[in-house]
């Protein structure tokens, strides 16, 4: 068990580049209050992040880059909205984003948690009998345009379709989010791969985001089709280990700007 508080916080596949940090990132200078109302409203640029009218939870989702079935908190964390209105530093990357809210939320919200281990029912990504149909990333070539070695891409998602430079680990995260529950990397395989995939959404699991389920010989077939004969994956129904954001303390109020 890992326990969050005053100490820099690092969430497993999610913050790892953070250990190598000298000083844990933050923002520049950030405003906070409690919204009149629920917007929904959020922008991220190189520059700024304003999330306006957001549920704390959803800033919690986007700090611990989880998704909102692993947080478990009060359930006031739905209901309380805030305003966000922060200036990121000249040179910080995106992926150093969810660092400096998590850093925030320590500050101004004084955010305590840990994360616990959680079997669930969710699926198990795994290679097919005739294994992977697809390749290890090169840099150099333009699956996703030439980038410098070591540089990280993860890619695109949408309507049924996800492109992108990624380990299994990443990708599994990403079917994750697609509505069907969690699911996890189970596949072996480590290296990063160049994955292009396209499916019809399941209503059923992906709400607005497909109407018709395609057959099997579509080249948009359902999620499940499509893995098998596009990458040679595999999706298993199973228990699988779920890491959970469990929160210990969390003031409804932020510390005045």
């Amino acid at each position: 068990m890992r326990i969050f508080g005053a100490a820099p916080v690092v969430l497993t596949a999610m913050l790892a580049y953070a250990q190598s940090l000298p000083v844990e990132p933050k923002f520049e200078v950030a405003s906070v209050k409690r919204a009149d109302r629920c917007e929904f409203n959020s922008s991220i640029d190189p520059a700024s992040v304003t999330l306006s009218g957001v549920p704390l939870k959803a800033v919690l989702m986007e700090a611990f880059q989880v998704r909102t079935d692993q947080i478990e908190g009060p359930a006031w964390l739905d209901a309380d909205c805030v305003e966000i209105s922060a200036k990121i530093p000249a040179g910080a990357r995106r992926d150093q984003v969810p660092a400096m809210l998590l850093s925030l939320l320590r500050e101004r919200f004084r955010l305590a948690a840990r994360i616990e281990t959680r079997s669930r029912p969710g699926y198990a990504l795994v290679v097919d009998k005739d294994g992977p149909k697809f390749k290890e990333d090169n840099a150099g070539k333009s699956f996703m345009g030439a980038r410098p070695a070591g540089s990280q891409v993860f890619g695109f998602a949408g309507n049924g379709r996800f492109k992108g430079a990624v380990t299994m680990a990443q990708f599994a995260s990403v079917l994750s989010r697609r509505g069907y529950g969690p699911v996890q990397d189970l596949t072996g395989l480590t290296s990063k791969y160049d994955i292009d995939l396209s499916w019809t959404p399941d209503p059923a699991f992906e709400p607005g985001r497909g109407n018709d389920a395609a057959s099997a010989s579509s080249p948009a077939a359902s999620l499940f089709t499509a893995l098998r004969e596009s990458l040679g994956l595999r999706l298993e129904r199973r228990n699988v280990q779920v890491e959970a954001v469990v929160i210990e303390r969390i003031e409804r109020v932020p510390t005045d700007n």
